[in-house]
C-alpha cells in the first residue's frame, strides 16, 4: 500500500523541478560555449598588436565582417592567416600566428 502523501509529494517535487531543468541546461551549455571559445591558446593582446603593424598594411577590419565572408572555420582562418603573412612578406613564429589567430577569432569571427 502507498504511502499517504507519497503522491502529493510527487507532484510537487515534478511540479518544481521540470520549470528548473531548462535554466540549469542552459547554463551548463553557456558555460561550455564559454570555456571551448576561451580554450583557445594564445595571446590576443599581442595578435592585436601584431595585427595592427601587418595586417593592416594590406586591408582594413572590413574584410572579417563581409557579407559574404570568405574564411568559415577556425582552419580556414589559420591558412588565410599563412597566405596573407606570406603575401605581406612577414615572418611570423609559429606562437605569433597563434597570436593573431587568436585575436581575429575573439574580435570577428567567433569559431569554437
Amino acid at each position: 500500500m502507498p504511502t499517504p502523501g507519497l503522491k502529493n509529494h510527487a507532484t510537487f517535487v515534478e511540479h518544481w523541478t521540470l520549470p528548473l531543468q531548462f535554466p540549469l541546461g542552459a547554463l551548463v551549455l553557456l558555460c561550455v560555449m564559454t570555456s571551448a571559445r576561451a580554450a583557445l591558446p594564445g595571446d590576443s593582446a599581442d595578435g592585436k598588436r601584431l595585427h595592427d603593424a601587418h595586417c593592416t598594411q594590406c586591408h582594413d577590419t572590413g574584410v572579417y565582417t563581409r557579407k559574404d565572408p570568405l574564411v568559415l572555420s577556425l582552419d580556414a582562418l589559420k591558412q588565410q592567416l599563412q597566405d596573407c603573412s606570406h603575401m605581406a612578406k612577414a615572418q611570423f613564429s609559429p606562437a605569433q600566428m597563434q597570436n593573431v589567430v587568436k585575436f581575429l577569432n575573439d574580435q570577428f569571427y567567433h569559431f569554437p
